[in-house]
């Protein structure tokens, strides 16, 4: 894998090609963004939501975290991160979808899954225990049915993190008024990094099925 040094050699490419090619693009995204579409997918590496989607700059306006988590909505003090990318893909971008995007082979939901963080010191897997803790009520039929390790259950654990998150989106004000006037959809997404499908929720049912 390549140093930030070594990814310069890539900048310098973009520089060169794509960007003066894509001139005319990059100077009217200089003026502002307007994306209709935000994706809340997760930090790992291995997943790109530009790359898997296709998509160009200026296009997705995107959040990414541990395990693609939205927590539910609050007012106590903190820093609330995703709530305030949210706030303003919704209220000021004026996005008409929201796509949670979960993957698999998701380390997120493993440890959610296993717990094994659970109960570790701030600083060293603290912070992840206490951001995968939401998972913890979904989690509990998952680990009875199928245990704790192995991909069927890893894989439920990721699908159920995605449904956990469209419910608390559901809890945002702003959401709730935006879906329900018909301006704002939410969709639940989960990339499975072995075979490179996208399974798309059909929430009717509550199953993942192909994009494609």
């Amino acid at each position: 894998m390549k140093s930030f040094e070594e990814m310069l050699d890539g900048y310098r490419e973009f520089r060169s090609g794509d960007w003066k090619v894509q001139r005319e693009r990059w100077e009217k995204l200089a003026q502002g963004q307007s994306p209709q579409v935000m994706v809340i997918s997760c930090s790992d590496s291995r997943v790109d939501p530009a790359q898997i989607l296709g998509v160009a700059p200026g296009e997705i306006f995107v959040v990414r975290n541990v395990a693609a988590l939205v927590p539910p909505f609050e007012t106590s003090p903190g820093r609330h991160g995703v709530s305030a990318a949210l706030e303003f893909a919704v209220q000021f971008l004026k996005v008409r979808e929201v796509v949670v995007m979960g993957h698999g082979m998701c380390g997120g939901c493993q440890a959610a899954l296993t717990q094994d963080l659970h109960g570790n010191e701030l600083g060293e897997g603290g912070f992840v225990a206490h951001w995968i803790d939401m998972l913890d009520d979904v989690r509990e039929p998952i680990a009875a049915e199928l245990g704790t390790e192995g991909r069927d259950a890893e894989r439920a654990m990721e699908l159920a993190a995605i449904k956990v998150s469209l419910e608390n989106l559901r809890t945002f004000p702003c959401v709730q008024q935006k879906e329900a006037a018909g301006t704002l959809t939410l969709r639940g997404a989960h990339f499975a990094i072995s075979d490179g499908i996208l399974y798309l929720l059909d929430e009717t049912t509550g199953d993942f099925r192909p994009a494609d």
